[in-house]
């Protein structure tokens, strides 16, 4: 491996720094309903993107099949609950090229390609890898499929010759693994097909107190990750009546046992979900400085935060029920999507075989 090639492999890219060579690809696993946590970590930052730049979004079924292939229902259903989300936060299907893994077979014909430029070992040291696989306590009972979904990802990528890919800081060895991947390649059969990726962190927004943003949100229960198997997310579809539950429910300050004691922000999931969403920011400050000199009772914060998420999440709902009365037209957005797609993959597949030096009968 090259210096260059190393360089390449850990390189992070900022907004300002795109261009108009830019290339995006993103997207998500359908295993439920998609969150706060996903808007904050990348929903958002795909709105604001597609009017900027050449961006494809993943709805990601085949890798989804990793760890449910037992429930295959399951990710088809939720093909439709991520279709539905996505437009309605805003992804627009004439700006966002939206499409589905499992019609673009190409993909595995790619995936095959790259499982001959990694080894083992590389695969089992990723450590995004690593944890997921304690996550969901696979023991020594890995599934191939799910040890070798970071190669299927460096294909994703690399079909499109994307060379941005947003994530969080979490997903960063990931890209690492595809610009290993995609380094070999070049090696062995020569520059000029596929590009390294970089990865896109947001953000440098700043908290009213003059911290930066994680990009992250963290769990109702304040645990560093979000998710539906961990039971600690809002999902972007749940009713008012479901998002005040679940925010009397939260952790906060564990100090902060009687109103008039002094309270801790910082690390408090409520003033975290707070940070991001309350949109009157001299408000919250004065809601901080109360909370930290005491006589302030989570009750009062969480009754706030209840009402900056619904206020946030009313009109994305009312939306998301408006796609849903026709969900023949929502698949219809996907096909068409999907078959754009698959045009410029095919035009890339038939360049990397030429490039490996495989007939094309």
């Amino acid at each position: 491996m090259t210096d260059r090639h190393k360089r390449d492999s850990t390189s992070v890219v900022s907004e300002e720094q795109l261009d108009e060579s830019t290339v995006i690809l993103t997207g998500d696993r359908p295993t439920g309903p998609l969150h706060l946590g996903h808007y904050v970590g990348s929903l958002r930052n795909r709105v604001m993107l597609q009017s900027r730049f050449t961006q494809f979004v993943l709805i990601a079924d085949v890798q989804a099949l990793t760890d449910n292939f037992a429930t295959p229902a399951e990710v088809r259903e939720n093909v439709i609950e991520v279709m539905l989300d996505y437009l309605a936060i805003g992804l627009d299907p004439a700006r966002s090229t939206i499409y589905l893994a499992s019609a673009i077979t190409e993909t595995a014909e790619l995936t095959l390609y790259f499982c001959n430029l990694v080894n083992l070992g590389r695969l089992q040291r990723n450590p995004t890898v690593k944890t997921e696989i304690r996550t969901k306590n696979f023991g020594d009972s890995i599934p191939v499929g799910f040890l070798i979904y970071p190669v299927n990802q460096a294909a994703d990528i690399a079909q499109f010759k994307a060379n941005v890919v947003p994530v969080g800081e979490d997903q960063i060895p990931m890209i690492e693994q595809a610009n290993d991947i995609i380094g070999r390649f070049n090696e062995l059969y020569g520059d000029g097909i596929l590009r390294q990726c970089r990865a896109l962190i947001s953000s440098n927004e700043i908290n009213s107190d003059g911290s930066r943003k994680s990009g992250l949100l963290p769990g109702t229960d304040g645990g560093t990750k979000m998710g539906k198997s961990l039971g600690n997310a809002i999902f972007l579809s749940d009713s008012e009546k479901e998002v005040a539950r679940k925010v009397r429910g939260m952790f906060t300050d564990p100090h902060h046992v009687r109103v008039e004691d002094p309270g801790n922000v910082v690390g408090n999931p409520v003033f975290s979900y707070l940070d991001y969403f309350d949109t009157d920011k001299e408000k919250l400050q004065e809601l901080k400085e109360h909370y930290i000199r005491g006589g302030l009772g989570d009750g009062v914060v969480k009754q706030r935060l209840a009402g900056v998420l619904e206020e946030f999440l009313a009109p994305i709902r009312a939306k998301r029920v408006e796609f849903a009365k026709d969900k023949g037209e929502v698949l219809a957005i996907l096909k068409r999507g999907t078959n754009n797609a698959r045009s410029e993959v095919s035009r890339t597949l038939s360049q990397i075989r030429e490039k490996i030096g495989l007939y094309q009968l």
